[in-house]
């Protein structure tokens, strides 16, 4: 009997509350994606993917602050992230902080892995700054 008791000490591995907050998020299930993403920041503080990922539910239901807080804290832990740098320019535009978005526009095309980033993700930031009136050669560089 002393080996059951060995089986019962071994640590269990807990839920993957990122990935259960990534299903959630797909779902339109947002509240319940940031209980979870909140959950997951317990065990990684420092993570900047479940930051973003939280940016992007508090944007869906509209806690733009909280999301621009969320998108600032992912980009402080990785400067170069392509998504935080596009999540946060759009948020800057709808709150007329028009050459602070365009900065982080060109952050992101300058960080953008073309295999990586969705076409369309890439066009609309070009298509954007172009409407602000910053330059290709501008856009080029952060």
């Amino acid at each position: 009997m002393d080996w059951w008791k060995f089986w019962e000490k071994r640590p269990r591995p807990g839920p993957d509350y990122y990935e259960e907050g990534v299903a959630l998020l797909d779902r339109e299930l947002y509240h319940d994606a940031l209980t979870s993403f909140r959950l997951a920041l317990r065990a990684r503080p420092d993570d900047a993917a479940t930051h973003e990922q939280m940016a992007v539910a508090y944007t869906h239901i509209g806690l733009h602050e909280e999301a621009s807080r969320a998108y600032r804290r992912a980009l402080e832990l990785r400067p170069t992230s392509p998504s935080a740098h596009y999540g946060l320019a759009f948020l800057m535009l709808k709150s007329g902080q028009t050459p602070e978005a365009a900065t982080h526009l060109k952050a992101f095309l300058s960080h953008a892995r073309p295999g990586r980033e969705e076409a369309r993700h890439l066009e609309h930031a070009r298509r954007t700054l172009q409407r602000l009136g910053v330059s290709p050669e501008e856009a080029s560089t952060p």
